[in-house]
């Protein structure tokens, strides 16, 4: 199952065991079966500390094993072959497991600890291989089985287990269950997921951030800008903070990166991975899993900027770097956030094997929308891909690659109108010839928007200048128009939305933000 190399590099990691785990399989005779069977025979042989069982348990989803201690109740379970993105969370429920410390901050780890629910907190998140942004959620919720005995958690392949799919309607991933109940959709933290379940956490986390001092730099974003910024800022030897949503920023939602110079190839969740943990080799207070909701601008100049969060919370500092970054642009049609999550999807690696052999649509024309679409046509019955203007945007290579696929259609000069549905979930779309101003229906299971990216910049009306975009409106140094605070990435009118532009973008709005400190003094403290 597993090649040489990778049980080279499989063999090393288990060395790190501390004590011996269990796998526990539940097998049958079906192709699959044999598969994880050959993967599980080659795991445990690769340490004397880990055994395989294989047991027939009519109860348990098939083909599927679970990582315990011996003669103990496992906690965690696989069901399905977790290769490709879940290898790695896979590899880390079995270091977790057999007591190899998990690279968590121990505060956090003592909240996991300390959850007292009423009843067993049972979790089942429903993933897709190919998905980048379901490991973190897999990962979070296997450290929490790990670190608390009231807490399990199953992993299930949709792709594998379709009928569970369509019985629960699940048409986004990762999707979770909290004891057979909808806990969430799309990729969560741990950070996220633990303040979910402990209801007092907020109001501690905002006491908590409220009584911190002011920063000399506080940057707003954890994105490729945001990191080269907090990088910078550190090495100038002022205190920073880096406040953000989630790390990583818009990398955490991209496949493959081949274009930051020095690094051949990587992924995005690995990417943004790599940018905290740089962040993190400097002295900079880093508050994850934070959204700013205003800006409070200085009473005088040199005076603290504040920053107000969605918790309460308000951080204050004498500069600011804002990088908050983008998100997909939705299309703002009737039946879109209706069916969210219910047909209508944004991310085609993620969500694409859970159509498979089903019709779908791709809305845009670019680059993002042609590749999405080639992807798509390998997994779906029919692809129908629309685009607004009157010839696709993208690249001639990819477009001649879209041409010669048999199952796509490619419709242009069309305007999408109205996404339909019935029983909760995506049955078709309207659209409008432009050229005719004929009205079009197509017949669809599912829908996948790429028309590009908006600045998230709507908790900054009324204080910042923006572009008719929405975008920060910026100087060659990063400055806006609001003395202190600077702007770097791709929330700016900065063009060519790249990561390396981002990153350089953020080194940049850091050294603006510095040179405007030391030019800056301090307000004089009025005597008591």
């Amino acid at each position: 199952m597993l090649d040489t190399a990778l049980k080279t590099q499989l063999k090393a990691y288990l060395e790190k065991l501390q004590r011996p785990i269990e796998l526990v399989a539940a097998l049958d005779d079906t192709p699959k079966s044999q598969e994880l069977r050959a993967l599980l025979v080659d795991i445990a042989g690769l340490s004397a500390k880990v055994s395989l069982v294989e047991r027939t348990d009519a109860g348990q989803r098939t083909p599927s094993f679970s990582i315990g201690l011996p003669g103990e109740p496992a906690r965690i379970r696989f069901a399905g072959i977790p290769m490709g993105h879940e290898f790695t969370s896979l590899v880390l429920a079995l270091l977790q497991t057999g007591g190899h410390p998990a690279k968590v901050e121990a505060a956090l780890i003592e909240q996991i600890r300390a959850l007292d629910p009423a009843q067993d907190l049972v979790f089942e998140t429903t993933m897709s291989l190919s998905c980048q942004n379901c490991p973190d959620v897999v990962q979070a919720l296997n450290l929490m089985a790990v670190l608390n005995p009231r807490v399990r958690h199953t992993t299930i392949d949709g792709a594998l287990f379709q009928a569970e799919v369509e019985a629960r309607q699940i048409m986004a991933v990762p999707t979770v269950h909290l004891n057979g109940a909808v806990f969430g959709q799309g990729r969560m933290g741990l950070e996220e997921i633990v303040a979910k379940l402990d209801t007092g956490a907020a109001q501690r986390d905002a006491a908590r951030l409220h009584a911190k001092p002011v920063f000399d730099m506080l940057i707003v974003g954890g994105g490729p800008a945001g990191a080269a910024a907090a990088v910078y800022a550190a090495r100038k030897g002022i205190r920073t903070g880096v406040v953000a949503d989630r790390f990583g920023g818009q990398t955490l939602d991209t496949l493959g990166i081949e274009n930051f110079i020095s690094v051949k190839e990587t992924e995005g969740p690995k990417f943004a991975v790599a940018l905290e943990q740089h962040v993190r080799e400097y002295e900079v207070d880093v508050m994850n899993a934070q959204r700013a909701e205003r800006l409070l601008p200085a009473d005088e100049p040199g005076a603290p900027i504040g920053v107000q969060l969605a918790n309460g919370a308000t951080l204050r500092a004498r500069s600011i770097v804002i990088s908050t970054g983008a998100r997909w642009r939705e299309v703002g049609v009737p039946g879109e956030r209706e069916y969210r999550n219910r047909g209508v999807a944004y991310c085609p690696h993620c969500d694409g094997p859970l159509f498979k052999g089903q019709r779908v649509a791709v809305i845009g024309g670019g680059n993002s929308g042609v590749e999405a679409a080639i992807d798509l046509a390998g997994l779906a019955r029919e692809v129908t891909l629309l685009e607004f203007a009157p010839q696709l945007r993208a690249d001639a290579v990819l477009v001649k690659k879209l041409e010669s696929l048999p199952n796509v259609r490619v419709v242009v000069n069309a305007q999408t109108t109205e996404i339909t549905g019935a029983a909760g979930k995506v049955n078709g779309l309207r659209y409008r010839d432009r050229t005719v101003g004929a009205e079009h229906e197509i017949p669809l299971e599912g829908i996948f928007v790429q028309i590009g990216l908006q600045p998230n910049t709507e908790w900054l009306k009324g204080t910042l200048a923006l572009s008719k975009h929405g975008e920060i409106i910026v100087d060659a140094r990063g400055a806006t128009s609001l003395p202190g605070v600077f702007a770097a990435g791709d929330v700016t009118t900065v063009p060519f939305k790249q990561i390396i532009i981002a990153a350089g973008d953020g080194a940049k709005a850091a050294l603006g933000a510095f040179d405007h400190l030391i030019r800056t003094p301090e307000p004089v403290l009025a005597a008591a």
